[in-house]
């Protein structure tokens, strides 16, 4: 994609709007934002037609000018010695105008007037969701992992996404799409002092971008690179809390608006007693199960939630904690009881505030990354809690499912779409709520629904679990279309069954010719999961609490062969585990949607040994065995861990460039797959029928393409061993002709009984794409009207 005029080309200084008056303590001077420039002429806006959106215009026509929220060489969340004056209490207004300074509300107010008043917001339209052209503009995504990415020498993260090299080997397989992860600063504040991240950069605190990642220097010429290779940059944004920054530190102070940005309530002095005490070194207390009654009676909160996420008897045994004493501004000293869905240094932003801070505040950091740094899309990260409410006495509050959650989740989409990018979200919901969301709110969902089903497809050669994922899917009205379909991430390989363990547990579904509850479904398929792919069958593969399986593509595949162990993997070996790695891609590439993938799927990466990185799995957490660093360029080849220390694991298919000169290569043949991908317009097809099958390791899914009357179908083979079968669908016309679009041949003829006899290797598969011979030679199309 060539980026249009307004989109590279902005002027990244001006004009703005003049902000002097909007922070008075702010020691920045008033052309911080940039001099003035001359009041530019109007530029004529391209025609739209209002019911389509042109991501691929490099995101859309009339893009606003860059933003600035400020001279952006902020020391990384520490002051100046200028600004470092006095004692970082409430009562030093140096202190609390530095904090104010580093606010990202302070940000948001700064950025949003800016496009207050201005045609270019109105150019897009925004209300409705649309996946076929966000998938248009980024059909394929590599998704990075920071931590875990060897850099070029000298490089940061950015710096090393920003290479020209890199691009031109994403674009040579079919790559149009980085998400980056998150790369604003996190963490919190502590005095003058900043505190890390507790939960992997997902506690944003800053508009920022953290040095540990690189600069926004970095970011910006990352995304010209993307837009100059026909890509994008997807960025993220945390729309249900923020870390103990700046903005938490003032609310706790009671500074201005600052406490609406939070689910935060004062409690009176009087009734401190009903508060549990903050130990020294700390600023908050996890209140217990007593205490959060009592102060759900007293009428200050509304008490326990469906339930505690991240639950740790002593340590997170509610959502709720109180904070320390603080002193504000006034002289006041006050404590507070705040909500936190997740850990306790994630204070849970309040969507239905007064004051709207915390909306204005998420919207800014959207505003900033899509502005002012250039991003085209964002994630949605932990979107599905941003509503609370108090139910009848004696139940949990409403906290899952709300409404306020999709009211919220429409605004920031659309506030995206009328800036010309796109949103996705990443939860694992049920069917029905994903349905409900693609009605209103990100464009795009990713699939956790049937990501386990094709893993446990593979496990046990039977697809009959991935077909009734699939099935459930198309007959709910959640188009595959929408939906993201990913091989590894940073994650465990979930089998939380989510649809089936909690909506749908008492509910009947056919499996293997008997009826069985939802509820005995997910647990039968879990177990066939756990005892497949982890120890002591798999040992190298690790079960993540109750989410899922820590664990590579690579690995999982190891365990389906029957692999005990990865220290003996003979090149014959690696053949096998590559076909069936390629079989797993031709799944989620050739159907539609957007198909993702990680560094970890194309250098091949196996698990890493528990002894590297034993100090991380001493937490609990045992998904850092699967985040092990790789090198996609060889730009370090003797490096044995990345920058940030993450141990070098061991690659089955080796660097990029190695792969790419190498057609049998796994980086080779995917770019292949993907070829036809995008000759063939699967990405952007209908699927329309998931047919049943002769051969339990068989999986049909039949398309719609994007040519009228075109029709195409993904056959695969879930099974080692090779197997003849026909495929049958009543969308299929006798005489209608097949060919393979992977390897150029033809297949057969449909029959009488509108099936098509298929061969397959194993793990292996096939894009059949239908033609009426009668069309094709011009019988139909220049027969009589009389006679059509």
């Amino acid at each position: 994609m060539n980026q249009p005029p307004g989109a590279a080309d902005l002027d990244r200084t001006g004009p703005q709007a003049d902000t002097s008056n909007d922070n008075p303590d702010s020691n920045d001077t008033p052309d911080s934002n940039g001099p003035p420039d001359e009041t530019p002429e109007e530029t004529p806006v391209e025609a739209h037609e209002p019911t389509e959106i042109t991501y691929s215009e490099q995101f859309y026509p009339a893009r606003p000018r860059q933003l600035r929220p400020r001279a952006r060489l902020r020391p990384q969340g520490r002051p100046t010695a200028d600004e470092r004056t006095g004692e970082p209490v409430g009562t030093n207004p140096d202190y609390v105008a530095w904090l104010r300074r580093e606010s990202m509300l302070q940000d948001a107010r700064q950025l949003s007037v800016q496009l207050t008043g201005q045609g270019s917001m109105w150019q897009n339209p925004f209300a409705r969701p649309n996946p076929k052209s966000a998938v248009s503009a980024a059909p394929v995504w590599f998704t990075a992992y920071p931590i875990s990415l060897i850099t070029a020498p000298g490089q940061s993260f950015l710096g090393t996404l920003a290479d020209p090299a890199l691009w031109t080997a994403f674009a040579q397989i079919g790559i149009r799409a980085v998400h980056t992860g998150p790369v604003k600063r996190a963490g919190g504040v502590r005095g003058w002092e900043p505190t890390p991240s507790v939960d992997g950069h997902f506690d944003r605190v800053s508009t920022d971008i953290d040095a540990a990642f690189g600069t926004e220097e970095e970011f910006r010429r990352m995304c010209q690179v993307a837009a100059d290779h026909d890509g994008t940059i997807i960025d993220d944004i945390v729309p249900g809390h923020t870390g103990k920054g700046p903005d938490f530190r003032l609310a706790e102070m009671n500074v201005e608006d600052y406490p609406g940005i939070y689910h935060m309530v004062q409690i009176e002095p009087g009734d401190w007693h009903l508060l549990p005490e903050v130990t020294p070194g700390r600023d908050s207390a996890n209140l217990d199960a007593e205490a959060e009654e009592k102060l759900e009676r007293a009428g200050y909160i509304i008490g326990r939630l469906q339930r505690v996420i991240f639950h740790s008897p002593g340590i997170k045994d509610t959502n709720w904690s109180a904070t320390r004493e603080v002193v504000g501004p006034d002289g006041v000293t006050r404590r507070w009881v705040y909500l936190h869905y997740f850990k306790e240094g994630q204070p849970s932003i309040n969507w239905l505030d007064p004051t709207f801070a915390g909306m204005r505040l998420v919207i800014g950091d959207a505003l900033h990354s899509l502005g002012d740094l250039g991003s085209g899309a964002l994630r949605l990260d932990a979107n599905g809690f941003l509503g609370v409410e108090k139910s009848a006495e004696g139940l949990p509050a409403w906290s899952e499912g709300h409404p306020l959650s999709e009211a919220a989740n429409q605004l920031i989409a659309s506030m995206v779409r009328k800036m010309g990018g796109f949103t996705f979200q990443e939860l694992n919901l049920t069917v029905d709520d994903i349905k409900i969301t693609s009605e209103a709110g990100a464009d795009l969902s990713y699939d956790f629904v049937n990501r386990p089903a094709y893993h446990h497809a593979l496990a046990t050669q039977d697809t009959e679990f991935l077909r009734l994922t699939l099935n459930i899917s198309l007959e709910s009205g959640v188009a595959a279309g929408s939906l993201v379909h990913a091989l590894q991430n940073h994650d465990e390989l979930t089998y939380e069954l989510v649809h089936f363990g909690t909506l749908h547990q008492d509910d009947l579904f056919p499996y293997h010719g008997v009826e069985v509850t939802g509820g005995q479904l997910a647990e039968h398929v879990r177990g066939e999961l756990v005892e497949a792919l982890t120890a002591p069958n798999a040992p190298y593969n690790a079960i993540f609490t109750t989410n899922g399986i820590a664990s590579t593509t690579a690995s999982v595949i190891a365990a389906c062969l029957g692999h005990t162990s990865l220290a003996d993997l003979a090149k014959e070996d690696v053949q096998e585990i590559k076909r069936a790695h390629l079989l797993l891609a031709m799944f989620n590439a050739l159907q539609p949607g957007v198909f993702s993938l990680s560094g970890w799927d194309l250098c091949g990466l196996l698990t890493l040994d528990r002894e590297l990185v034993a100090e991380l799995l001493a937490t609990g957490d045992t998904r850092w065995i699967h985040r092990a660093a790789y090198d996609l360029m060889d730009y370090q080849p003797e490096a044995r861990a990345s920058s940030s220390g993450m141990p070098k694991g061991q690659t089955l298919y080796g660097s990029l460039p190695a792969q790419l000169a190498d057609p049998e290569s796994f980086a080779s043949q995917l770019g292949h797959v993907l070829r036809v991908r995008e000759e063939t317009g699967i990405a952007t097809a209908d699927q329309i029928e998931v047919p049943s099958v002769p051969n339990a390791a068989m999986l049909v899914m039949i398309h719609q393409g994007t040519t009228v009357g075109e029709l195409q179908a993904t056959v695969l083979n879930f099974s080692p061993a090779p197997m003849s079968a026909s495929v049958t669908s009543e969308h299929f016309e006798p005489g209608w002709t097949a060919r393979d679009e992977l390897t150029g041949r033809d297949i057969g003829v449909v029959d009488d009984m509108r099936a098509l006899a298929v061969d397959l290797r194993g793990h292996d598969g096939l894009f059949l794409v239908f033609r009426n011979p009668s069309v094709a030679d011009g019988t139909e199309a220049g027969a009589d009207d009389d006679q059509v």
